[in-house]
């Protein structure tokens, strides 16, 4: 058996979604409140394999491993980070470090927290372009770039680490994170099996959605049904790119502020 790992991505975690996050309309449905993102790490804890850091994993070895990660940096992941510590569990929290210190976002004592209660910070781009894969090479690299010096920056440590901003990838996507440095760089394909692109470790992750059941993750969690979400997820992205011009434009709508 080779190397697999189980990424599950979450987002915001509140029953006020006003007070943190993204105000947009595309990201309602990534929003979970505490009762259900609860159920969910009940499902979790249900595995035979407990939830661990990227840096911790011994990448030659043939195991199984799963990981927690949080994507924007809206001021819930503080509850959220705080949850997995009463578990014992830690976590990897990608921020859009334009929105540092903005309203509904963590300010730069928050991010510290984090970091000091042994999750792992890393970036999720500069801005969040909607559409990152459309991006050039240069910008790719100059958003990779940005955000990763200014955490350095806030933490005193490397940034090792990045999400893809919307999840949509391309071999300029990866190509452009190795670039920039990370060694571990997260998608929402969801695939067990990390890859190498240069020096950088491409992992996939399930996204969970408030309509996601706990059973589902839980199923996930023993590596159980994998092959199926990643059809999945697939054939929808063939759906969105057969008719670029559309799928900007549900983007664009999708941008908008929600409330």
């Amino acid at each position: 058996m080779s190397q697999e790992v189980a990424g599950f991505c979450f987002h915001e975690v509140t029953d006020d979604p006003r007070s943190t996050g993204f105000q947009r309309r595309g990201a309602v449905p990534f929003r979970l409140t505490p009762r259900a993102f609860n159920d969910h790490l009940e499902a979790i804890a249900g595995s035979p394999w407990s939830p661990c850091r990227v840096g911790e994993l011994d990448h030659g070895a043939a195991a199984r491993h799963l990981l927690l990660t949080f994507d924007d940096g809206g001021r819930s992941a503080l509850d959220a980070a705080d949850e997995l510590s009463r578990r014992g569990w830690r976590g990897h929290f990608f921020i859009v470090t334009g929105r540092i210190g903005t309203s509904t976002f963590l300010d730069a004592a928050g991010i510290r927290y984090l970091h000091g209660c042994g999750h792992m910070i890393g970036s999720h781009s500069h801005t969040h372009p909607d559409i990152f894969r459309e991006l050039s090479p240069a910008a790719m690299l100059a958003e990779w770039r940005t955000s990763a010096a200014l955490i350095a920056d806030l933490l005193g440590a490397p940034c090792e680490a990045a999400s893809v901003p919307g999840g949509e990838i391309s071999p300029a996507v990866l190509e452009a994170g190795a670039e920039a440095g990370f060694r571990f760089l997260f998608t929402v394909e969801p695939r067990l099996r990390p890859w190498m692109v240069r020096n950088c470790r491409v992992f996939g992750r399930y996204m969970v959605k408030q309509g996601t059941p706990p059973s589902r993750v839980g199923q996930l969690a023993r590596f159980r049904g994998w092959t199926g979400a990643l059809a999945v997820r697939r054939v929808k992205a063939v759906a969105r790119r057969s008719v670029p011009p559309l799928y900007r434009y549900v983007v664009s709508q999708r941008a908008r502020e929600a409330f």
